[in-house]
């Protein structure tokens, strides 16, 4: 999927996801009140990778998470990682 492709699709996730790296990947920065909820957020995204056997990338820093999706067979962007990142907006 090329970057005009994916421009097409990002109204359908909430706004605070990005396109970043040339349009190849979606991000995402969660902030949380501590650790536990950190914690816990992740968990929630973790099994819902595992149920679509498509795992994002994770970046942890005590109350922050960072999430980055892509699909690293075809390196970029495919309809499952936007698939993904809808399941993730809905755990918030």
């Amino acid at each position: 999927m090329g970057e005009q492709e994916a421009m097409k699709l990002m109204p359908e996730l909430e706004q605070d996801w990005m396109l970043i790296d040339g349009g190849r990947m979606l991000a995402r920065t969660y902030n949380f009140k501590d650790f536990v909820q950190t914690m816990a957020f992740v968990n929630k995204v973790a099994a819902v990778a595992e149920e679509e056997s498509h795992h994002p990338d994770l970046s942890i820093s005590y109350n922050v998470l960072s999430i980055e999706l892509m699909t690293h067979a075809i390196d970029g962007l495919s309809e499952n990682d936007f698939i993904l990142a809808a399941k993730i907006d809905e755990l918030k």
